[in-house]
């Protein structure tokens, strides 16, 4: 069986490294965006070292011109196809509503968002080239249930389950799956500097959410939503 062909967006670190060093391990290709091209070369040495295959593609997702660019290198690695696309680039902040100014509230929506909306469809002949094919939405427990200081958040993440619902009937003709996946709090550097009284020992470790997201690729048509379990203990 050929390498899967993977494209992960915000890949230079937390939840994007672990899943692009999950699929490493079973010789994957991935490609990883991200912004920041000096943490996309040290996962990319990772990846190697892992036994996959690794590209590194600065993307911005919030600028269209990035992302062509981006999807183009990818394409030229895979040899054309993506058998999976992971939107997992996004922000988190927390800001009461009366604060909330319109620079973050359009980050937020962005980011989140929009973001997957552009490497979606910049990658969609692609992904119809692809085979086992799967598109997999990082979303968030924001995208069921709201929280203080998350009106922009929610509304990105609610929005991102909202995409993922109606992509997946659009796509379906096409053979592509679409999974939404809904982690918990998971101890990443998104937290460092957010106020907030966090627990991070409660929260879940990259590696396990990654391990979920791996699981929706061998996951059966039926599968179109998955939570990410609490840690044990928690």
């Amino acid at each position: 069986m050929a390498p899967l062909r993977v494209l992960i967006t915000g890949g230079g670190r937390g939840i994007g490294r672990a899943a692009a060093l999950r699929f490493a391990k079973e010789g994957a290709h991935v490609v990883v965006a991200a912004r920041t091209s000096g943490e996309l070369d040290d996962v990319v040495a990772e990846i190697d070292a892992a036994g996959g295959k690794g590209l590194a593609a600065q993307m911005n997702v919030t600028d269209l011109g990035s992302v062509e660019a981006a999807v183009w290198r990818a394409t030229e690695f895979t040899g054309g196809p993506i058998d999976v696309l992971i939107n997992n680039a996004g922000v988190f902040d927390v800001i009461p509503f009366d604060k909330m100014g319109h620079k973050a509230w359009s980050k937020m929506i962005d980011v989140n968002l929009t973001g997957a909306y552009y490497v979606t469809q910049e990658s969609l002949n692609a992904l119809e080239e692809g085979e086992r094919t799967v598109v997999i939405n990082v979303a968030s427990g924001a995208a069921k249930k709201g929280f203080p200081g998350n009106t922009a958040y929610c509304a990105s993440k609610y929005g991102l389950k909202g995409f993922g619902d109606a992509l997946r009937i659009d796509l379906a003709e096409k053979g592509i799956r679409v999974v939404t996946v809904y982690p918990r709090g998971t101890d990443t550097t998104i937290f460092d500097g957010v106020p907030g009284d966090w627990d991070r020992s409660k929260m879940n470790s990259v590696e396990e959410v990654a391990e979920v997201i791996f699981s929706a690729v061998s996951a059966g048509d039926e599968v179109t939503d998955i939570d990410v379990p609490p840690p044990a203990g928690a």
